[in-house]
Order: structure tokens, then sequence, then C-alpha cells
């Protein structure tokens, strides 16, 4: 009869994976993809390298670990901004905007790293993947806000592609430089970008469909 483990094993085994994950994730915030070796996470948990093995069969998976955690909390927090938060869809644009904004700016080194930082190929697809999963929150607040005469008639699709490369690119070069006390003014101008891109107003008006648009 194959061996089982028991419940306590399993416990254990659990915790330690979650600990290597969440040390994994500190030394990618602080090193980068490509200089977060096996080596370098072993120590922050306090393992040896082989341990680490016993919990991922390779560096890409942990990577690939770290990546959909740390991506899948912050998909988590817009899409309850923008689709369960207060406000029309307009306010919750600006909001879901604002609060991807500043957190990615409170953690620059893991932000950088999920963004943009050279990866390995693994993590490479996970940042097409949550892409994608970006632009749908996105699209559907633009279908919301078009409902309800908030945003003039486009497609959806394109201007949630629109929103996920810009506020991405607005962000890079920030998230690589040290931190600066004006934060509040890029978030400010990243949030009203993001409103004329989806032809809104702030204050959420009914609007001309022939209104702004970004560029």
């Amino acid at each position: 009869m194959a061996y089982r483990k028991t419940p306590a094993e399993r416990d254990r085994l659990n915790a330690a994976r979650e600990h290597l994950v969440e040390q994994a994730t500190t030394v990618v915030a602080e090193l980068g993809w490509a200089n977060a070796s096996v080596t370098a996470v072993a120590a922050a948990a306090g393992i040896s390298a082989g341990s680490v093995y016993q919990h991922f069969p390779s560096k890409a998976a942990l990577a690939v670990e770290v990546f959909r955690r740390a991506s899948g909390r912050e998909l988590e927090v817009l899409g309850r901004v923008l689709h369960d938060g207060d406000g029309d869809a307009a306010a919750r644009l600006a909001h879901g905007v604002a609060v991807f904004a500043r957190r990615a700016l409170e953690r620059r080194g893991l932000a950088y790293a999920l963004l943009a930082a050279p990866a390995e190929p693994a993590v490479g697809e996970q940042r097409l993947e949550f892409r994608r999963r970006y632009r749908d929150l996105f699209a559907q607040v633009v279908r919301e806000g078009m409902a309800a005469g908030l945003m003039p008639a486009q497609d959806p699709e394109v201007t949630a592609a629109a929103l996920t490369g810009a506020i991405g690119e607005v962000l890079i070069d920030p998230l690589a430089a040290p931190a600066e006390e004006a934060v509040e003014d890029l978030v400010a101008a990243l949030t009203a970008m993001s409103l004329r891109c989806a032809g809104a107003r702030v204050d959420a008006r009914p609007i001309d469909p022939g209104g702004s648009r970004c560029p």
C-alpha cells in the first residue's frame, strides 16, 4: 500500500511551501527575476537549495507561482474596485486606476518585476495571460459606461487594450526610479488620461457620443 501523508504532514508541507513563495516574492522584488536564484531564495527562506525542489521542480516553476500569486492579488483588488465599488462606471474606472497605481508605487520593486523586468519565457507567458485578464476587466467597465451614457460609443476591447498598455507604460519609469514625493500628481495624471481614453468625464454625467477619445 502506498504511503499517504498524514494531515499534520500535509499542513507542514503546505506551510513550508507558502513560506517559500513569500520569501521568493521578496527576493524578486529586491533583486529582480534574473538574480532571484534558487540559492538566493533558499537562503531567504532559511532552507537548503535542495529543499526548494521538494516544492517546485524548477526555478521557472517557482517564478511562475510567484508571478501568478502577486499578479492575481492585484487583479483581484482591481476587479473589486471596478465592478463592486461605489459609484458609476466612470467613477469606478477612475478609482480603479488610482488604486492600481498607488499599490504599484508602494511596492515599486515587485510592481516593476510584474510589469516589465526581464524574465524567463514562462513568466513572459504569464504576463500575456494577465494582460488579457486586465483587458477583460477594463472592457467590462467601459461597456457599463457606454450603456449608462457616460462614455461614447467605442470598441470596448480596443479601449481596454489601450488602457492596459498605457497604464503599464506610464508606470514603468517611475517604478524603476527611487521613490518620489509627487506620487499623487502622477496618480492624478494617470487617472485623467484613463478617463480621457474612455471618453469619460470625472463628474460622470452623460456625454455627447462624439466626446473625446485617447489619441
